[in-house]
């Protein structure tokens, strides 16, 4: 089997001392996008999550809740793998510490390594963090945890010992000879560093307590947690079955592609896994990845501070691709990222309802209403200019860049190169104004009009093509409405222009990002305190309190929170603002929420079958409105098109007549039939101001 045969990618197993949060899910969306991304190019791929369930920490926790630590773990496992099933994750295997087969298979990996001659039994006494599992090899009773900066227990000890000294040239030698197998390069750096100023020996075995995995031959101890845990990516792909068939998967799937992790953890997944994989003869993974974190007001987010949200606020307010579009193109990966409901908010308007979502709707809705629904296709005879040709040169150029910025795990750079041909097809659509070229009604205006609805619709095919693993859930609804089929199957390495195919008959236009109201910020803000609220009176007492400092959450080491970019702050809940008075009058916050815009008319007609009701396209600056007015008896249609009008532009969209109306004219009444007068401007006033 060749290398290019498979894909092998992980995240790191959570901690189950607590539920989980946006910082796992940050990692966890990261693995499935490329997942994803992965699969579509054809490669055999196969992802792995799953929850860590031993240690001193879970069995003190699950004393603290009155549970057994087995049903401690159960129920904590369970909702990382809802959440993960709720936000659509398409991992390949599930793996908890706790299930036999892993058992199984850390016990032979121990095994290998003393057979080898890498394990003996001493006396230990030293300082011991129970919050991040780590043996602490600097300072004396009470020194500080150097990731997490709690208070050390002093341990004493007969232990198994792991020859960890051994390995130092040799981990030195293989930073060395294979710098990517540490990402970024600040990471490889650190580990470097860290092996440089010399390796001690490890416990690898504990006998204070019993909830862990008992060492081959000897009950009386367990195994260190981190042997446990970091064993798992081995385990979940066959290692150690006596069946044919596990034996074979692991042959097929190891060493690992990525390990994707959090920065707090690359101690233990660059010196120590490497090391056990070293001692017991097994291949290294080809590349350990690690992210930052997610802060929030500057801070790490922990529970302690009380800034951790969970994705599933995001989820129900906004939607999944909202929550991962945010975190892939927000946070450059790698990097410490910071994170606020505002920003959420801000992303979602501005490149989702009013970058791809209106590209998609302007798009779709004309084809719809100028070609009855069919893809046009510009007759070869029609002129070109140099607006299609530069689109087609731009989607060229953001194809390339954007597969190669993916690979490279740079997802905010790629989303930022796709965007480019977002914004430049709808300023392209502005420009070219196929509203006014469809009234002129000729031979040739009807091919020009085609030109310029094909070139706009191949371009969202790309991106739609291209950004799926990052939003599967929208970018499957625009791949059906512009009738095409089997997205997962198409291979975004391979995208050319020109793939639309002439007469596609496009399907069901619907709204893909709706726009967010103005409390949606306040709403989340709400729904987070509300679960605060409920999970402290549910579990007030069932984890272990943690140490200042730390960003997982309670008690959590900073080591499985693996990837969790430790989660994200939630600001206490804004009070609601106040209503109308009983005498009608309204604060300035209330004033606020109405967001009114000056808008140019581009097109108006009679609604068939209303008396009453036009049908406008307002130019409102970043995009063309669809609105549905009842002035049709004060204004004739042709009188209002290059009128400049105010529209309500934060309304609901609802629909009249079955036209969706996305705003609202601002007019005046007068007389007994409440003849409408539009508000208008003495002054020149630009398209897409904000009245205040």
């Amino acid at each position: 089997m060749t290398p290019s045969d498979k894909f092998y990618i992980t995240t790191p197993i959570y901690y189950v001392n607590a539920r989980p949060h946006i910082g796992h899910a940050y990692t966890t969306l990261a693995c499935d996008a490329i997942a994803r991304q992965k699969r579509m190019t054809g490669v055999d791929t196969y992802f792995l999550t799953g929850t860590d369930e031993h240690g001193q920490k879970i069995e003190r926790s699950a004393v603290a809740a009155g549970k057994t630590p087995q049903q401690f773990t159960d129920e904590v496992s369970a909702e990382f793998r809802a959440l993960w099933d709720k936000m659509g994750i398409k991992y390949d295997g599930f793996i908890r510490t706790t299930d036999e087969h892993h058992k199984r298979g850390v016990q032979q990996i121990f095994r290998k390594i003393r057979d080898n001659g890498f394990i003996y039994k001493a006396k230990y006494t030293g300082q011991y963090c129970v919050s991040d599992e780590l043996y602490v090899t600097e300072g004396g009773p009470g020194a500080p945890c150097p990731i997490c900066g709690n208070p050390t227990e002093t341990v004493s000890e007969e232990n198994y010992f792991f020859k960890l000294s051994a390995f130092q040239d040799q981990l030195l030698k293989l930073y060395e000879e294979q710098p990517d197998i540490i990402r970024p390069e600040t990471r490889r750096n650190e580990v470097i560093s860290f092996v440089k100023s010399g390796l001690r020996d490890l416990s690898i075995s504990r006998s204070s307590f019993k909830w862990g995995i008992p060492v081959p031959d000897d009950p009386s101890q367990v195994i260190y947690v981190w042997m446990d845990a970091l064993s798992n990516y081995c385990t979940a792909v066959g290692y150690g079955s006596p069946e044919k068939r596990d034996q074979q998967m692991f042959e097929k799937y190891w060493p690992a592609d990525v390990h994707m992790i959090g920065k707090e953890i690359v101690r233990f997944h660059c010196v120590y896994w490497p090391a056990f994989l070293l001692a017991a003869g097994l291949p290294l993974p080809k590349s350990i990845v690690a992210h930052g974190w997610l802060l929030f007001e500057e801070s790490k987010m922990s529970k302690t501070r009380g800034n951790i949200v969970r994705a599933e606020t995001i989820i129900d307010v906004l939607g999944n691709d909202a929550l991962r579009y945010f975190l892939m193109r927000e946070i450059v990966f790698g990097q410490d990222g910071s994170f606020s409901f505002d920003s959420l908010v801000q992303r979602y308007d501005s490149d989702l309802a009013n970058g791809l979502g209106n590209l998609t709707s302007r798009t779709l809705t004309m084809i719809q209403r100028y070609f009855n629904g069919t893809v046009p296709y510009p007759s070869p005879t029609a002129a070109r200019t140099a607006a299609e040709d530069g689109i087609a040169q731009l989607a060229a150029v953001v194809i390339r860049n954007y597969n190669q910025l993916f690979s490279e795990y740079q997802f905010s750079r790629a989303l930022e190169a796709a965007w480019s041909l977002v914004a430049a097809v709808n300023k392209y659509i502005v420009e070219q104004e196929p509203w006014a070229v469809a009234e002129k009604g000729d031979e040739g205006s009807l091919s020009r009009l085609a030109t310029i609805l094909y070139t706009s619709a191949e371009a969202l095919r790309i991106v739609t093509a291209l950004v799926h693993p990052v939003i599967p859930e929208s970018t499957q609804k625009i791949w059906a409405q512009l009738g095409l089929k089997k997205l997962e199957q198409v291979n975004p390495q391979k995208l050319k222009w020109g793939g639309l195919a002439l007469g596609t008959k496009l399907g069901k236009i619907e709204a893909v990002f709706p726009r967010a109201e103005k409390n949606f910020v306040e709403r989340m803000q709400q729904m987070e305190q509300d679960r605060i609220n409920q999970s402290a009176a549910a579990t007030a007492s069932a984890v272990t309190p943690e140490p200042a400092g730390t960003g997982a959450v309670a008690g959590q080491p900073a080591t499985q929170a693996a990837g969790a970019t430790p989660a994200i702050a939630a600001p206490t809940a804004t009070p609601a603002t106040p209503g109308a008075a009983s005498n009608g009058i309204i604060s300035i916050d209330d004033f606020a929420k109405v967001e009114l815009r000056v808008g140019l008319v581009k097109t108006a007609e009679k609604v068939k079958g209303a008396d009453k009701l036009l049908r406008l396209e307002v130019d409102i600056g970043t995009e063309v409105r669809q609105i549905v007015a009842g002035i049709a008896l004060a204004y004739a249609p042709e009188t209002l098109v290059g009128r400049k009008v105010v529209i309500v532009a934060n309304l609901a969209p609802r629909k009249l007549r079955g036209i969706e109306s996305n705003g609202m004219i601002v007019a005046a009444s007068f007389g007994e039939q409440g003849t409408p007068v539009l508000a208008g401007f003495l002054e020149d006033v630009p398209i897409g101001a904000r009245l205040k």
